[in-house]
C-alpha cells in the first residue's frame, strides 16, 4: 500500500512540475512575436507609399537576422534598396571625364537609356553632371545620382553636404558615399544621416570598405549603408567580400569592371572572355558586365565613346550559363588595380 501512495505521489509531482514549465514558456512568448505578424511584401508596399528610409534610427549589426538580400530585377533594370528607393544596376562612371566631355558623355548616356551617373567630389565633375542632367529634358526622379564625400572633408562634413547639393544643382541626391575610410568617417556618415532625414540626400552608403572595416563601422552608425561600391573585375573578384555585404541587406556596386588604369586592354583580350563573347555574338566588355550583373553587382563602366556608352546598356538580350560563369570565376588572380 505505501508503495502505491508513494508512486501516485511521485506522479502528481511530474504532472505538476509539467505544467508549470508550460505556463513560464507561454509567458515569457514575446509580445508580437513575428510568428503572428503578416509578412508584407516590400516591393507592393513601395508601389503604394513614397520611399522612406525605413531602417533610420535602427543600429546596424553584423549578420542582422532580419536584412534582406536585394535581387535585381532584369526587367526593371533595377534593384530596390534597403533605404525604399530603386536604383538602375547599370549605369556611367564619370571618372577621368571633365568639362565638355564630361557633359557630353553623361549626354550620350542620359539619351542611351542609361539612368544612373556616378561622380565624386574628388573627379571634380559634380557641377558638369548637373547641367548635363539639368539639360537632358528627363524627369529629375528617373535619373539616379551618386556622389562622395572625400576624407579630406571629413572635418566638416555638413559644409561639404551642402557644396555638393549647390555644384550638382538638382535639388536632391539620390545617394551619397564616404569615399574610402579615414580621420573622422564615423561623423561624416552621421552628418549623411541627418541629411536623408532633412530630405537633401535619399540613400548613403560606403566606397572601399571590405570585412574588416564593416565589422568596425557598422555598429557606430545608425542608418545601414544602402551600398557598398569597390573594385570589382574578373582579375579582381572580392568572391568573400560580396556575399558578406549581400547578406547584410545591403547592394553591392563595382568600380573598373572593365579592369581599369592600364589592364583594360588585357582584360578584354582574355582568351576565355573572348570565347565566351563569341559564343553569343557580342562584345568582351558586355561580357564582363553582364558576369557582374549575374554575381548581384551593379557595374558603372566608364567610357566619353558613344558607341560604346551604348554598347555597355546592351546586357539584357543574352546571359551566361553556369560553365560560363565558372570560367571567368577562375580567373581570378586578386589582382588589385587601384590602391584603395
Amino acid at each position: 500500500m505505501r508503495k502505491i501512495l508513494s508512486f501516485a505521489l511521485i506522479l502528481s509531482l511530474v504532472f505538476a512540475m509539467t505544467a508549470c514549465g508550460q505556463t513560464n514558456q507561454d509567458e515569457t512568448e514575446p509580445t508580437g512575436s513575428t510568428q503572428t505578424s503578416p509578412v508584407v511584401d516590400r516591393n507592393e508596399s513601395m508601389e503604394e507609399t513614397e520611399p522612406i528610409p525605413e531602417n533610420a534610427g535602427s543600429e546596424p549589426s553584423i549578420g542582422e537576422e532580419n536584412a534582406v538580400k536585394a535581387d535585381f530585377n532584369f526587367e526593371t533594370k533595377t534593384v530596390m534598396l534597403n533605404s525604399g528607393y530603386e536604383m538602375p544596376i547599370n549605369g556611367l562612371g564619370t571618372y577621368s571625364l571633365h568639362d565638355e566631355v564630361c557633359i557630353d558623355s553623361v549626354t550620350a548616356a542620359l539619351n542611351s537609356g542609361v539612368r544612373l551617373i556616378d561622380t565624386a567630389h574628388a573627379y571634380g565633375n559634380e557641377k558638369e553632371i548637373g547641367e548635363a542632367i539639368r539639360n537632358s529634358g528627363i524627369p529629375r526622379e528617373e535619373i539616379f545620382v551618386i556622389t562622395k564625400l572625400y576624407p579630406d572633408q571629413f572635418s566638416d562634413p555638413e559644409a561639404a553636404i551642402e557644396e555638393a547639393l549647390e555644384k550638382l544643382d538638382i535639388s536632391y541626391i539620390d545617394m551619397m558615399l564616404l569615399h574610402h575610410p579615414g580621420s573622422g568617417d564615423v561623423e561624416a556618415y552621421h552628418a549623411m544621416e541627418q541629411a536623408v532625414a532633412d530630405g537633401a540626400i535619399r540613400s548613403i552608403g560606403l566606397s572601399n570598405w571590405y570585412v574588416e572595416e564593416l565589422e568596425d563601422f557598422l555598429p557606430r552608425v545608425n542608418i545601414t549603408p544602402a551600398l557598398v561600391q569597390n573594385e570589382i573585375h574578373p582579375y579582381y573578384q572580392e568572391n568573400d567580400i560580396i556575399p558578406f555585404i549581400q547578406d547584410l541587406g545591403m547592394v553591392v556596386q563595382g568600380w573598373y569592371p572593365l579592369g581599369g588604369r592600364g589592364h583594360t586592354a588585357e582584360l578584354l583580350g582574355d582568351p576565355v572572355i573572348s570565347e565566351i563573347a563569341e559564343a553569343h555574338s557580342v562584345s568582351s566588355a558586355q561580357v564582363i558586365l553582364r558576369w557582374n550583373l549575374q554575381k548581384g553587382v551593379v557595374v558603372i563602366p566608364g567610357s566619353s565613346n558613344p558607341d560604346h556608352i551604348k554598347e555597355n546598356t546592351e546586357l539584357y538580350h543574352f546571359s551566361l550559363t553556369e560553365d560560363e560563369m565558372e570560367r571567368i570565376n577562375a580567373l581570378d588572380r586578386g589582382e588589385k588595380h587601384d590602391w584603395y
